[in-house]
């Protein structure tokens, strides 16, 4: 494990661009090496401009029938909600792209399985079975209370090892009941990228940056095998940017 590196840029529009590039650069570097990529997407509005960039770059040499699509944390709701990552992730990017729907790896919703306990089994058993032993890059968010995934402050599942999936209930934010997965599972990457903007951030940023409690700040157990970057606007930056990583 490396130290955690931050970059701190303009604003949320640079943000999205400077990760979509460093994203492409790394899927064609993967490729071009003769390995399928395994990516972890995110939620929340940054990872939409975030998709919405990817998409738009039509220039890229991304074989995306070959990239393998992930997400690190979803809400338990009906298949097609518009609240579920893996529907703004297809509405913004996985629709424009030539992915293989093969390889989309979508979290069981409630028209799926019965309840949350199913999904993460589920969801668990296809990581064993079809998951890397590495992600290449896994994209957080970052909430104002030190939130990332669905690994919520107080809650045991920040806590839960041996296992990659684990059931959430309780969400102190709607909807109450999703799947995460471990920070075992999330920091078994080559890259963890943990993509924060807006001024709501900054506390959040500026905690999950210093040692402490992992309960208290869970964003704090974000450490990758590998490149563990946070990348920043300078909105959320506020000064929250200190000692406990390196500034980029």
């Amino acid at each position: 494990m490396t130290a955690p590196e931050v970059q701190v840029v303009e604003d949320s529009a640079a943000l999205a661009g400077e990760t979509a590039s460093r994203l492409l650069a790394r899927l064609e570097e993967v490729q071009a090496a003769g390995r399928v990529p395994h990516v972890c997407l995110t939620g929340g509005g940054i990872a939409d401009l975030v998709h919405r960039e990817l998409a738009r770059r039509s220039d890229t040499a991304v074989n995306w029938s070959r990239v393998e699509v992930w997400w690190g944390d979803e809400r338990f709701l009906e298949r097609d909600s518009d609240e579920r990552n893996a529907v703004q992730a297809r509405r913004a990017l996985l629709d424009h792209v030539p992915v293989d729907p093969a390889r989309v790896h979508e979290i069981a919703s409630r028209d799926d399985v019965p309840d949350v306990e199913a999904a993460a089994t589920a969801y668990a058993e296809e990581l064993a079975a079809s998951g890397p032993a590495r992600f290449d890059v896994v994209m957080l968010g970052l909430g104002p209370d030190g939130h990332v995934a669905s690994l919520f402050p107080g809650h045991d599942e920040v806590h839960r090892s041996g296992t990659s999936a684990v059931p959430v209930h309780g969400s102190p934010k709607p909807p109450p009941e999703r799947v995460s997965l471990t920070f075992e599972r999330l920091n078994a990457a080559d890259a963890v990228w943990v993509i924060v903007s807006g001024e709501s951030k900054a506390a959040a940023l500026a905690a999950a940056l210093e040692p402490g409690d992992l309960g208290e700040c869970p964003a704090r157990g974000v450490r990758a095998r590998g490149e563990t970057l946070w990348l920043v606007d300078a909105e959320a930056d506020a000064g929250a940017v200190g000692a406990g990583a390196d500034a980029g």
